[in-house]
């Protein structure tokens, strides 16, 4: 096995919780499962052999390909699997123009996941969603979501027109706080360093969120948060959810 490159066929798992993620949602892609000598000691390797055996996938035990592969030393599982197509559908969506970050995108599918939003547009150039180190920090996460790229917010915006457009901007019209939604929309943000230009003012309701003067703004990944758990208030109250009890 091989460093993982943009132009490979296929990609992989770092970490025994994208590993069982992977397997659990797409098993028809993984061509092959790795793991260290150690891992009986993790226990989330019952669930790796469950899975693998339900599916008909080899375990290799390889201690060599997994030093190679992770830059940790807790990594215990490595999946292999070909990388696949999916698209958006209808539904609210999550739209990253130009984001660069693979910490930051990792991070971004996560919160999405947890916050009920399962689409995510992605406008060119911008980073390699089946890079492993975007799918380490997902948590799996990626193999829950939809994802599209698109070569232009254009075409995009013009296949959407149905939905209602929130460009979060510095220079947004309306404070966040003053704008709910029941209708089918879509969140924009821009690149973590320059954020949206002031052309995406005119798609839709541009908004902010207002901070203190103390910082120019905040990173695309708090942004992002923020900004779910405020729309996402009225789908929260109408369903069960995962709560911390006080």
């Amino acid at each position: 096995m091989k460093i993982y490159k943009k132009s490979d066929d296929t990609s992989y798992t770092l970490g025994v919780f994208p590993t069982i993620e992977l397997l659990k949602t797409r098993p028809q892609d993984v061509v092959r499962v790795v793991v260290h000598s150690s891992i009986e000691k993790n226990s989330g390797y019952p669930i790796i052999q469950e899975l693998c055996q339900k599916h008909h996938i080899h375990i290799d035990i390889h201690d060599k390909t997994i030093d190679k592969l992770s830059p940790k030393n807790n990594c215990f599982a490595i999946a292999v699997f070909k990388k696949y197509e999916n698209f958006i559908v209808e539904g609210n969506h999550v739209v990253l123009v130009h984001p660069m970050d693979m910490g930051n995108m990792g991070t971004i599918m996560r919160t999405m996941l947890g916050f009920g939003y399962q689409n995510l547009v992605i406008v060119r150039p911008a980073v390699d969603v089946f890079d492993p180190k975007v799918i380490r920090s997902s948590m799996g996460a990626i193999f829950h979501l939809n994802i599209q790229y698109y070569d232009d917010f254009m075409t995009y915006y013009d296949k959407f027109k149905n939905h209602e457009f929130y460009p979060l901007m510095l220079k947004g019209a309306k404070n966040i706080h003053k704008v709910s939604t029941n209708h089918i929309h879509s969140l924009v943000f821009g690149n973590e360093s320059s954020g949206l230009p002031d052309e995406y003012l005119a798609y839709g309701q541009s908004v902010f969120i207002p901070h203190t003067t103390s910082i120019d703004s905040l990173n695309l990944s708090m942004a992002l948060g923020l900004t779910l758990f405020h729309f996402s208030q009225n789908q929260f109250n109408n369903q069960d959810v995962l709560r911390d009890e006080l």
